[in-house]
């Protein structure tokens, strides 16, 4: 992890309007989001998609970076610039990036789908899937038993 800080990544970016990237996402995944003229957000529900449990809290919902920042750094991203690195963090386009529970989040923390996986195992496809088009669009690199196990996770997959 030579040379890795999450500073590196700059994660919530500004997005206009007084949101940041934080802010769209809760906004792009919650149902009746309320949000103050500068964007904070103070109401809605929004369900977890690793545990499939609805959360009415803001404050008890993380943005979670499907392939974590620590993750990506070293199968590529320590080679890349600081634009790119922050491009990486706030991507809204790709599945990089959900509103999911704090404590699942930081049970996950920097850990790829051979050490975690989402409670809900009905959720192990979709996982595996963004997994695998968020390390293909970025091309980073997959271990052997990374590999293994996004198999065995698309293995679930109707």
């Amino acid at each position: 992890m030579s040379g890795y800080s999450r500073d590196r990544f700059h994660i919530w970016a500004s997005q206009g309007h007084g949101c940041d990237t934080r802010d769209v996402v809760l906004k792009r995944q919650g149902h009746d989001v309320k949000a103050t003229s500068d964007c904070k957000i103070y109401n809605g529900s929004w369900t977890s998609p690793y545990n499939g449990k609805t959360y009415t809290d803001p404050q008890a919902i993380q943005i979670d970076h499907v392939v974590p920042l620590a993750d990506a750094w070293l199968s590529g991203a320590k080679n890349w610039s600081d634009d790119k690195r922050e491009a990486f963090a706030n991507d809204l386009t790709r599945p990089q990036l959900l509103a999911v529970t704090s404590s699942l989040n930081e049970a996950k923390g920097d850990q790829g789908p051979d050490q975690w996986k989402p409670p809900s195992r009905e959720f192990w496809c979709q996982y595996a899937e963004d997994w695998i088009s968020v390390k293909h669009f970025w091309q980073l690199t997959v271990t052997t038993a990374e590999k293994a196990a996004l198999t065995d996770m698309l293995g679930t997959c109707a």
